[in-house]
């Protein structure tokens, strides 16, 4: 056993090297490519609203909806909600007002407007950035630990403590660390007030943030699958894991005889990647956004990627297949089905060549060269094992309103799939339904979040990366127009944070009209950029595979 972890330790190590060298001698720039890294919705109690980045309509959040960079949610009285990104969890408490102002592969910066998180910090990537911004001041995790943070917007008071870890707290010219079993109370700006308090005594909340910390912490299945994959505990209780000689560790779902991955959920549009799998049952994460599937002896069963190596994160692992003008089919259709152990992924959105090779390396189980995986010249050639026999289709309209899929679900012959075409992705933009996660919300008690105001590091203080820094200030999303206020009137602060937070996200009323273009494509990063300094989008650079092919506009019967 301990040989067989060296030599996958050796082969993880020869993969990065070269990950390293492909990047460096292409030039590439990593910043281009969407994060490999996101948040997931894992906890929800009571009333919960949810604000996807560009938009200005809340809805009401759901379980296992991806979160990242823009996001904000909101826990309304009595609530509670959980968001897990990697090897970090967020929890918050009711009243709670939070936005994920930056979520890259190396930073997790969170802004606390008002109410009570604890941050519970299992294992720190090398080179992570864990920062929270509150109206008081900036917090940076320095360890592995739990903390907690309470932001009392009618009191302009912050109070931290460190149950375990350690913390640096900056803002204006003042620095201050604080270590296990110390709490602080933060008041005033520019700089704060720093002042020694006693810990909260613990509550239900802190009980229950203990809790699923323990549920975390024993977990059978991080023998299985790499730690800094979020969703990976939900196994344990709905599946069994079996070691197969052609794959190694094999996790079986417990679900019915006729089920079929990807076929029990919905599709979303999630920027930056645009069409977005979210799958119903609770433990629908981890398996449709890492790893492949496979099915022995008539049963599916769930592939991890390498143990050693954090994931890629992909928004679902599945080839697209259409209708061709051939084939005669009278009512339009769109097509999906899993991608086998060593079948490629070829994203549908913008990405470099480094990109590709990294995604399928972490999320391919027992791969020598993953060149000879990915080196297609004709996707249409390759022969897709479960094309004919787990190929999930719907209506055109089933696809872009995000609707439910499994009973809409068409059946289509074996014969006709075999013929259709592998396309890139769906032609289809999504409407307003298919960019929230739950039903619309209105009326809540949160105001417009405050610019967010970037300190510089005291003398002594660590400095973040400087690939990470950037040079403007920000705003955080809006709360929508129609929100009516239920609290008494508060003035309105900034947010201070020690890392530089990146650009607003563009207004997806500007990106609308953009992806008209070129249907079902989520906006490059240029093209978001142009937008966002007032020039047209232009048009999109990236090469897709298989090339894009324009079909004729579908009319519906009437």
């Amino acid at each position: 056993m301990v040989a067989a972890r060296l030599r996958a330790a050796k082969a993880c190590c020869n993969i990065v090297l070269v990950f390293l060298a492909l990047t460096c001698a292409t030039g590439l720039r990593a910043a281009d490519n969407p994060p490999g890294r996101v948040g997931r919705i894992s906890y929800l109690k009571g009333k919960v609203s949810f604000l996807p980045a560009g938009h200005d309509q809340w809805s009401e959040a759901t379980l296992n909806y991806v979160v990242t960079t823009g996001d904000r949610i909101y826990t309304d009285e009595g609530a509670r909600a959980e968001i897990e990104v990697g090897a970090y969890a967020i929890r918050l408490s009711e009243k709670t007002d939070l936005v994920i102002t930056n979520l890259t592969d190396k930073v997790v910066h969170v802004g606390v407007n008002q109410g009570t998180i604890r941050l519970s910090v299992y294992k720190m990537q090398s080179g992570d950035t864990v920062e929270g911004d509150t109206p008081n001041g900036a917090l940076t995790v320095l360890s592995e630990g739990k903390y907690r943070v309470e932001v009392r917007p009618d009191q302009n008071v912050t109070l931290v403590a460190v149950n375990h870890g350690k913390l640096q707290i900056t803002g204006g010219d003042v620095s201050q660390t604080i270590e296990a079993g110390q709490a602080v109370k933060l008041s005033g700006q520019d700089p704060p007030k720093v002042e020694s308090a006693s810990a909260p005594a613990a509550d239900s909340f802190d009980q229950w943030c203990e809790e699923r910390d323990q549920r975390l912490g024993s977990s059978a299945s991080s023998k299985y699958v790499n730690t800094f994959t979020p969703g990976y505990e939900e196994l344990d209780s709905y599946g069994r894991w079996v070691v197969e000689a052609a794959y190694g560790s094999v996790w079986f779902p417990t679900v019915a005889a006729d089920w079929v991955p990807y076929r029990f959920g919905h599709w979303a549009w999630i920027d930056p990647w645009g069409w977005t799998w979210i799958e119903d049952e609770a433990w629908g994460f981890v398996p449709f956004h890492f790893g492949r599937w496979v099915l022995i002896g008539g049963v599916w069963g769930w592939v991890p990627g390498p143990v050693l190596m954090a994931p890629v994160y992909a928004p679902a692992f599945v080839a697209f297949v259409g209708p061709s003008l051939s084939i005669g089919v009278s009512v339009g259709w769109v097509g999906w089905f899993p991608l086998g152990p060593d079948e490629p992924f070829f994203p549908w959105y913008f990405y470099t060549v480094d990109y590709l090779r990294i995604i399928n390396i972490t999320n391919i189980r027992n791969v020598t060269n993953i060149e000879n995986i990915i080196n297609v010249s004709n996707i249409n050639r390759i022969h897709y094992r479960y094309r004919t026999i787990a190929t999930t289709a719907v209506p055109p309209d089933v696809f872009r309103n995000g609707l439910p899929v499994a009973h809409r679900a068409m059946s289509i012959p074996r014969e006709q799939l075999a013929k259709a075409p592998i396309i890139p992705h769906p032609a289809l933009n999504p409407t307003e339904r298919a960019v929230m996660p739950g039903k619309p919300v209105s009326h809540l008690p949160v105001r417009t979040l405050p610019r967010v105001a970037s300190t510089p590091a005291p003398r002594g203080a660590p400095t973040p990366p400087p690939s990470e820094h950037r040079t403007s200030p920000t705003a955080a999303p809006e709360a929508p127009p129609h929100a009516v206020e239920k609290t008494p009137e508060l003035p309105m602060r900034r947010l201070i944070t020690r890392l530089e937070p990146p650009p607003p996200p563009v207004d997806f009323s500007e990106v609308r009209p953009a992806l008209d273009a070129h249907p079902g494509r989520a906006l490059e990063p240029e093209q978001l950029e142009n937008l966002r300094v007032g020039r047209p989008a232009g048009p999109m650079m990236g090469k897709e595979f298989p090339p894009h092919i324009a079909a004729p506009a579908h009319r519906p019967h009437r």
